[in-house]
């Protein structure tokens, strides 16, 4: 009958000789014959043996008999760790700054509800773990005459349940531009804002100290129609570009601001406004739908090294560039996806990672189809796009790869 001494044993033996092969398994039962003194020392060498070639962080898993053990790599926690998105989605790589971008989240006039895509875009934000989010305005349903103060101020108070308020729970900070249906600057005949009562009550639901962004703010003279801030690295300029015209004495701010110590100093810049520079969808190809002057307003962002101009009001997704500006053209979350221009495809709703590699001075878009949660392929999309002030290209092209018909297409108006 085995002793209580020579169970001990056995049951140390078997811990020490988990991760070993059969031959040695087999050298170890026989020197059980040898008694306990020639035990313990075959058990001290073995355990010298396994505490030098085991990894410290990881343990193989037994062998099947016959076999060597080959030693596991160290189990990583989760992909999520590096390149966070929800599950189940493509998981984008996380480079040095995060930045989730949406726009357009409103409904129909005076609405005080959202669409399922902008619930849903919102939950699923803090997943992708963005390190700020970006909003290309028209934040709340406005722009209407008839809209009363208490119905405006009901709209401010859906947006701050449904969308400011679960963001800044997850200390996740907010930068926007104020959009035509947020505060509309659209000037009378007598140079007065049309809709002043819409943007005092905006500026008062911003400037509540409840309602703080949680932004670095440069510059908020102007907030929140137009201020500066920086983040990690990147300054970003806002503007006004809730109407077509962006005054001349905002243009001189706009300047002064890019030529700053603060943005000059910082490794990457961004500008964002609501009206793009360019036209990319049906129905917002005429004057008045895009920002005056164009070209010279790119050039202006151009000259201090703007890296990307961030816009909404289009309704519809479009990644593109022009001359060293990239043009961001955000798609809509909300209510009444456009068709893009130069294109048959479907309309559809979406929301962009935008991963930046200071290093490298690039950006990264990884764009989902709110009703797929698929990619979008860029691939699918118009090569170029041309509009009223001019034509864009594709992000991932250049001039050199269009053909001879690509280049010499012309502005037909979508209606």
């Amino acid at each position: 009958m085995m002793t209580l001494a020579l169970f001990s044993r056995l049951l140390l033996l078997s811990r020490l000789t988990l991760a070993m092969s059969l031959n040695r398994r087999q050298l170890l039962l026989g020197s059980l014959i040898l008694g306990g003194g020639g035990l313990a020392v075959f058990a001290s060498k073995i355990a010298s043996q396994i505490s030098i070639s085991s990894p410290p962080t990881a343990i193989a898993p037994a062998s099947p008999l016959g076999t060597t053990a080959n030693p596991s790599p160290p189990i990583l926690t989760s992909v999520k760790a590096t390149n966070p998105a929800p599950k189940g989605l493509f998981a984008p790589v996380k480079k040095d700054v995060r930045i989730v971008v949406i726009s357009d989240l409103n409904s129909s006039y005076g609405s005080t509800t959202y669409d399922a895509e902008v619930t849903k875009g919102i939950a699923l934000i803090p997943d992708w773990q963005p390190d700020l989010v970006l909003c290309g305005g028209d934040m709340v349903a406005g722009q209407s005459p008839s809209l009363t103060p208490d119905e405006i101020k009901a709209m401010w108070r859906s947006f701050e349940a449904n969308i400011a308020a679960p963001l800044r729970q997850k200390n996740i900070p907010f930068g926007f531009t104020i959009g035509n249906h947020d505060a509309s600057a659209a000037l009378g005949v007598r140079g007065q804002f049309l809709f002043q009562g819409e943007r005092d009550l905006a500026s008062a639901y911003w400037k509540d100290p409840q309602h703080n962004p949680g932004l670095q703010f440069v510059d908020q003279v102007g907030f929140p129609f137009y201020y500066t801030f920086q983040q990690q690295d990147i300054f970003y300029l806002v503007w006004d570009a809730s109407t077509s015209k962006i005054p001349t004495e905002q243009i001189a701010w706009a300047e002064r601001s890019l030529a700053s110590p603060a943005a000059q100093n910082a490794k990457f810049r961004i500008a964002i406004g609501h009206l793009p520079l360019y036209a990319v969808a049906v129905g917002r190809d005429e004057l008045g739908e895009i920002l005056n002057n164009a070209d010279q307003l790119r050039s202006l962002l151009e000259r201090y090294k703007v890296h990307t101009y961030i816009s909404g009001h289009n309704h519809a997704y479009y990644p593109a560039h022009k001359g060293q500006l990239q043009l961001l053209h955000t798609g809509i979350l909300g209510s009444g996806p456009r068709p893009l221009l130069n294109s048959n495809l479907p309309t559809f709703k979406t929301i962009t990672v935008l991963d930046v590699d200071l290093k490298a001075g690039d950006t990264t878009y990884t764009t989902y189809d709110m009703k797929t949660m698929e990619l979008v392929d860029i691939k699918t999309l118009p090569r170029l796009i041309t509009g009223p002030t001019g034509t864009i290209l594709r992000r991932d092209l250049e001039t050199t790869d269009l053909t001879p018909q690509e280049k010499s297409l012309t502005f037909t108006p979508s209606s």
